[in-house]
């Protein structure tokens, strides 16, 4: 039995098990399959607040998973396959068993969606990349694609293009599904240049991406693909929020986990939501990290009510 079940390992999920910790509450954390969270399969992170020079993503996860231990939590190596949120406490399964708890924080995150190339997995960490903000310093005065036609793309390649030296914007359709103001803003771009109606097929490089492979019109085969040299390749074509385990839980149009009223409450009495499972918009290690201190906060609130 524990006051807290802490489903999700990233930032927002050992923020939240380091102050519900330190606040003498028993928690108990479930890191999935994917320890430390999406910050892992980066390299450097620079724009985490204390590291001057920068730190390993995976480095910052461990050290972060070290102090809620040395708090007293229990952080385990599990997967949750199901979560009954109608007893009260609430009922956790994982792989490792049966866990009860008072109050759940879901700390699932979200998944970037990837165009499934055998490619992308190879070059993981050596030039493709789902967030330009987090990585695109290292591609100063250099050459970037960004995939997708959306606001979020065209964001992307607009923070891009301050940086590299040239941002190619592939779209598979013939347009832009981005609002009117976002394609205004790109137009001013002199560095951006946009190729309709491209896919991305392959990437090629000896010690990370050199080329991006293209082909022009995916459904006419006769087609020749395209070539272009680049330095990175970044995937601007959604997120998918890991809310499958909770479908009891109030979620917006895409998926993402409402929280109410300034603070991370759900819709179910007893069931808090951080990071980037409930956040659309910023999805940075800062701001999972803070939503977690507001979680844990939350529930030591809560459970000093009840």
């Amino acid at each position: 039995m524990h006051n807290i079940a802490i489903i999700g390992g990233g930032p927002a999920g050992y923020t939240a098990a380091i102050y519900a910790s330190r606040a003498n509450m028993k928690a108990v954390v479930f890191e999935g399959m994917q320890p430390g969270g999406q910050l892992t399969t980066t390299t450097t992170v620079e724009n985490f607040p204390g590291f001057p020079e920068g730190i390993d993503g995976t480095q910052l996860m461990m050290q972060m998973r070290e102090q809620a231990e040395r708090f007293g939590a229990d952080i385990r190596a599990e997967s949750v396959v199901n979560v009954n949120l109608e007893k009260r406490p609430f009922i956790i399964e994982s792989d490792g068993g049966t866990t009860t708890a008072d109050a759940v924080i879901i700390a699932t995150g979200a998944s970037a969606k990837y165009l499934g190339l055998e490619d992308e997995k190879k070059y993981a960490g050596q030039g493709v990349s789902a967030c330009a903000t987090c990585d695109g310093f290292f591609y100063r005065g250099k050459r970037v694609a960004v995939v997708g036609g959306g606001d979020t793309a065209i964001e992307e390649a607009l923070y891009l293009a301050s940086l590299a030296k040239t941002v190619y914007l592939v779209v598979r359709r013939n347009e832009l599904r981005a609002s009117k103001i976002m394609q205004n803003k790109l137009s001013e771009a002199s560095n951006v240049t946009i190729l309709y109606e491209h896919q991305v097929v392959g990437l090629a490089g000896e010690n990370g991406v050199e080329k991006a492979i293209l082909k022009y019109r995916k459904d006419t085969p006769d087609e020749k693909n395209v070539e272009i040299d680049i330095d990175g390749l970044f995937l601007a074509i959604g997120h998918t929020p890991n809310t499958s385990l909770f479908p009891s839980v109030e979620t917006d149009d895409k998926g993402y986990i409402k929280v109410q009223n300034d603070s991370q409450r759900t819709n179910i009495e007893g069931v808090f939501a951080c990071g980037d499972v409930c956040d659309p918009h910023y999805r940075q290690a800062i701001t999972a990290a803070a939503s977690g201190c507001k979680a844990a906060k939350d529930v030591e609130t809560w459970l000093i009510n009840q």
